[in-house]
């Protein structure tokens, strides 16, 4: 088992962060595209090589996220027609989230088998999450998971302040 801990700034326009291990070393780097349509979050190893790319689609009627894996389409996140409360589905083959995914607590399965755990750190600076990974193989689908939820998360958020101005 593996514990990776992600830990945005919450300042940081352009959206660049690292992904740290257990030893604090860096063990992935992300960068989010600022004022770019559309809104990516690129996710590279510590040789810089692109394992992860999150593109929200632009022109949906509901808004959409893309996660690739390695070139490959692994999982959408997409959110629901529903009138009072935002409701989001995660689509992916074998890939199932278990657990309060909204509030980052929750497992990750792979043909009903865990393969990951996520909970969220609290009393932190910024959005800080700890990120077990029990199936090495699906570390990078892992972070970029947690990665494309919390950028759900913060569409939402700047959608809901947007309405209510």
């Amino acid at each position: 088992m593996k514990q990776l801990y992600i830990k945005q700034k919450v300042f940081s326009l352009s959206g660049k962060f690292t992904v740290k291990d257990q030893e604090e070393k860096d063990r992935y780097y992300v960068e989010g595209s600022f004022m770019k349509v559309p809104k990516t979050f690129s996710i590279m190893n510590t040789s810089r090589d692109e394992v992860a790319l999150i593109t929200k689609k632009t022109f949906s009627f509901l808004p959409k996220f893309f996660v690739e894996v390695n070139g490959q389409e692994v999982l959408t996140i997409k959110k629901e027609f529903s009138i009072l409360k935002a409701r989001y589905t995660i689509d992916a083959a074998g890939i199932e989230v278990q657990g309060n995914w909204w509030d980052m607590d929750f497992q990750v399965l792979q043909h009903g088998e865990v393969v990951g755990e996520v909970g969220k750190e609290w009393f932190t600076w910024g959005d800080s999450y700890r990120v077990k990974v029990m199936n090495e193989e699906m570390e990078t689908m892992m972070i970029a998971l947690v990665i494309a939820i919390d950028c759900v998360k913060a569409d939402q958020a700047a959608a809901s302040s947007g309405a209510s101005v």
